[in-house]
């Protein structure tokens, strides 16, 4: 991955943003800190129309907002995993898993990790992990998945 030069000119609509301006945001996050955003902003964003944007966010080494985009990737991907979920969701949410396992880093290999675990019992699922930014703050494997 490369870092990537944009330049933030703010969101449009900050509770429904675009995926370049996320993108340019993520590049220079200190222009619009996240305590400035609405109080759920993470969860409001980790949908389908941004997951394309922050699962390659959370997979650049080099971007500012990392961390943020793996958290937000954390809820998207419990989310996925839920019976309710659409089939398009776990079909992405899949794709991102082997993509991870293949080509990323530490960080996105044991979030991986973490979603086939989940998807294989998620009796695992824990709020404060997944959703409130636990497994980001400290990056663990859950326990072992069966396949």
């Amino acid at each position: 991955m490369t870092v990537r030069e944009s330049t933030f000119f703010g969101f449009a609509n900050p509770v429904d943003p675009r995926p370049e301006e996320m993108q340019a945001w993520a590049y220079s996050p200190e222009s619009v800190p996240l305590d400035a955003m609405p109080g759920d902003w993470d969860l409001l964003i980790s949908g389908d129309v941004l997951a394309p944007t922050l699962f390659e966010l959370a997979m650049d080494r080099q971007c500012p907002a990392r961390r943020f985009a793996q958290h937000c990737m954390y809820i998207y991907a419990a989310d996925g995993v839920r019976q309710n979920a659409t089939s398009q969701r776990k079909r992405r949410l899949k794709k991102f898993v082997e993509r991870a396992e293949e080509v990323g880093d530490e960080p996105m290999a044991i979030w991986a990790h973490n979603v086939r675990t989940l998807m294989s019992r998620p009796e695992t699922f824990d709020y404060a992990d997944w959703i409130e930014g636990g497994l980001v703050r400290h990056p663990r494997r859950l326990g072992m998945f069966r396949r």
